[in-house]
């Protein structure tokens, strides 16, 4: 999916970028759980790759991009490479990381809802898609590392909801053609505000009372 007005080189760069943060988020928690190079590589290309594989393949489009597009691989084996050099070093730019990984959110829950609404899926089904786009590969990185997943716990601050509240901003400009590089940017930026402001000061989603 391509917005109008967006140079391609810049959204596969910013694309690039959250792949890197997501893969780098994977292998910090694989070698926390003193995994070999082995699990750490699979969990770092777990977590880059895992919400838009299963995006695409529910889509039908398939071979998924990360699997056309060679540079998706390889992004997650740098992320090993670097864990495992400077697994310290990491640790100390988690602020960073988290900025990086808010703007990861953002830039995904746009680009899988807008995908998915040109493969001329509904708006609910768009939005879900969105979501997992944004949030299924740290939902199968806490699987395999045997954690119950961020998203679900409950003193975890928002995450899935800062993503389907920029789902749903998309459905919303879609059918009047008013997505595009300006718009995205918003949501994008939307998004990202949401999630760096819950880190911050600790907002969560309620829990069932009692």
């Amino acid at each position: 999916m391509t917005f109008a007005g967006l140079d391609p080189m810049v959204e596969r760069v910013l694309d690039l970028a959250g792949v890197l943060v997501f893969a780098l988020s994977g292998a910090q928690l694989g070698a926390q759980k003193r995994f070999d190079t082995v699990g750490i590589a699979a969990l770092a290309t777990a977590t880059a790759l895992g919400g838009g594989m299963t995006r695409d393949v529910l889509l039908g489009d398939t071979p998924p991009a990360a699997l056309r597009d060679q540079m998706f691989l390889i992004v997650p084996l740098v992320a090993t490479a670097m864990v495992l050099v400077g697994h310290r070093a990491v640790e100390r730019i988690s602020r960073p990381v988290l900025v990086f990984d808010a703007m990861g959110l953002g830039l995904f829950c746009v680009v899988g809802t807008a995908k998915a609404l040109d493969h001329g899926l509904g708006a609910v089904p768009a939005v879900l898609l969105g979501v997992i786009t944004a949030v299924g590969g740290g939902v199968i990185r806490d699987t395999l590392a045997r954690d119950v997943p961020w998203v679900f716990r409950p003193d975890s601050t928002l995450y899935a909801i800062p993503a389907t509240l920029g789902a749903v901003a998309v459905v919303v400009l879609w059918p009047n053609d008013a997505l595009n590089a300006t718009s995205a940017a918003v949501v994008v930026a939307a998004v990202f505000g949401i999630r760096v402001l819950s880190a911050r000061f600790g907002w969560k989603a309620p829990t069932a009372r009692g």
